[in-house]
């Protein structure tokens, strides 16, 4: 039995939480702390991705508004960009790999330049508790 590899697009976040470019870094850290999430993406009109803040840009942030004495300004200053993406038919064995040596701890997912998803550590082990690191054929598994 030859296994169909799992593809990003059946485990990815789908409508991953955005901000755009000139929302305000204050902002940004009340959306991450009330919904508990550890990054958003940027995203321009059409959901063209531009960057990625996470919770080490906005701490990275503070020592600024401290020396200034100005805390805030738009997401843009504290982004970061470019962006390392996946494809949503990138299989997950492939990616996982490219996760684990990376400092990276999702890759947003794009098809040609639309935002369409995001993938997580997190997502990556769903999909293994899940036992999909591979699934057999649809012709196969119709059979049993």
């Amino acid at each position: 039995m030859n296994a169909v590899p799992v593809r990003v697009r059946d485990c990815m976040t789908r409508d991953p939480a955005t901000v755009t470019a000139d929302t305000d870094i204050t902002s940004v850290v009340r959306i991450m702390v009330d919904r508990d999430l550890s990054g958003l993406l940027v995203v321009a009109s059409g959901d063209r991705l531009l960057g990625i803040v996470t919770e080490r840009d906005c701490i990275a942030a503070a020592p600024a508004a401290q020396y200034y004495g100005d805390w805030g300004g738009p997401v843009s200053k504290f982004m970061s960009a470019p962006v390392e993406t996946v494809s949503p038919e990138d299989n997950i064995v492939d990616v996982a790999v490219r996760m684990s040596a990376s400092r990276y701890r999702r890759f947003p997912v794009v098809e040609g330049d639309r935002l369409v998803g995001l993938l997580s550590r997190r997502d990556l082990l769903r999909a293994l508790d899940a036992g999909a690191w591979s699934k057999p054929p649809a012709s196969e598994s119709s059979h049993k």
